[in-house]
């Protein structure tokens, strides 16, 4: 499992999680005070909580962008048509 997809629904239980506690203990009538309240939990949690799959994360989207693009059969034949057409709009 990619590490983003895994902190993604790591944080998302942290607000579920707080929230179905909420509406279960004190019901719906003030749901929104519910979910504001299992948000803010939610980020401290995961703040607290989540430090290595964020670290993981932000490595891999790290290794992800540093990574060199790999050129593929046709690709000179379109840098080569490209760099033909800048020349000759520079003349």
């Amino acid at each position: 499992m990619p590490a983003w997809l895994r902190y993604t629904l790591l944080r998302l239980l942290f607000i579920a999680v707080p929230l179905a506690v909420l509406l279960i203990l004190f019901g719906s009538q003030y749901w929104i005070v519910w979910v504001v309240a299992s948000v803010v939990a939610g980020f401290a949690l995961s703040y607290i909580f989540l430090r290595g799959p964020r670290e993981a994360m932000a490595q891999e989207m790290a290794a992800n962008r540093n990574r060199k693009p790999v050129a593929k059969g046709d690709d000179a034949a379109e840098d080569a048509e490209i760099q033909a057409s800048v020349g000759d709009d520079d003349e």
